[in-house]
């Protein structure tokens, strides 16, 4: 089974998204604590523990899967990008849609003109 690349690519950027968000949200927890003993606020260190292991066990899974997913950091130097190029626009081309836009104006103008007579 080949690996789709680009899917890995995705999946990893995800993964180091869910590692850096983990490491921040470790840093508040243990920023909170810090704040709550220094104004003597107690909390019970298990509920400290209980959600600093949580975070640690997340942090470690999402550095696994970005371990695993590395592999699609390669597909932005394999992946082709076909972009779609419409062909430009000539001269005669653009002279054609002036020149038509100038008739349906004409023909308002006469439109408008034989209102105004029949009143």
């Amino acid at each position: 089974m080949p690996k789709d690349l680009s899917e890995y690519k995705r999946k990893y950027d995800m993964s180091r998204h869910h590692a850096w968000a983990g490491s921040v949200l470790l840093a508040v927890l243990l920023a909170v604590r810090v704040f709550l003993e220094t104004s003597e606020i107690k909390i019970d260190d298990w509920i400290i523990i209980f959600v600093g292991v949580l975070l640690v066990i997340y942090i470690l899974t999402a550095v696994f899967l970005t371990y695993k997913y590395r592999s699609g950091l390669s597909v932005s130097r394999e992946q082709v990008v076909q972009v779609k190029v419409e062909p430009s626009k000539t001269d005669v081309d653009l002279e054609k849609e002036h020149l038509k836009i100038e008739k349906k104006k004409a023909k308002i103008e006469v439109k408008k003109a034989k209102k105004t007579n029949k009143k």
